[in-house]
């Protein structure tokens, strides 16, 4: 489906901007071992630790596009199920927010139910409450969050 190809060419280009690439282990602001593209975890569920031999830039790549096929797209499609009727840009910046975010942050939020009723005039507002890490704003945070809605 082309809305899919679309939006994962979107989601993949947000993603490589906003967690850059370290094929070295490193702690994210949050504190939480991650290599690649913002991979917090293997395929076979191995959380990354500091560690961690170095990865090469394609097995980075392999492993950004195995997250997003596998793990954000489809937990975007479970809780969001009406966004693939939606625009390529909408389906990725929710893509990129729940890759950055978390799935279970993305089921319990406000951002989701605005979503569901197709309230996309209160979603950008939501989309922008979700700057902070360790309860301070991020400056890279806000621009990630202005990134996603401009895409909405």
């Amino acid at each position: 489906m082309a809305l899919a190809v679309d939006a994962l060419t979107i989601t993949l280009a947000l993603i490589r901007r906003f967690e850059g690439l370290f094929l070295v282990p490193y702690l994210c602001p949050a504190g939480v071992p991650t290599i690649g593209y913002g991979a917090t975890y293997y395929e076979d569920g191995t959380r990354v630790t500091l560690f961690d031999a170095p990865i090469t830039r394609v097995r980075a790549e392999a492993l950004l596009l195995w997250h997003v096929k596998t793990v954000y797209l489809p937990a975007v499609l479970r809780w969001c199920p009406a966004v693939i009727h939606e625009t390529p840009g909408r389906v990725a910046a929710l893509i990129d927010w729940t890759f950055n975010l978390g799935s279970g942050n993305l089921r319990a939020s406000t951002l989701r139910r605005r979503v569901n009723s197709a309230d996309w005039e209160a979603v950008p507002g939501e989309v922008l409450k979700w700057n902070k890490a360790g309860g301070r704003v991020l400056k890279g945070l806000t621009t990630r969050r202005r990134a996603e809605v401009a895409l909405i």
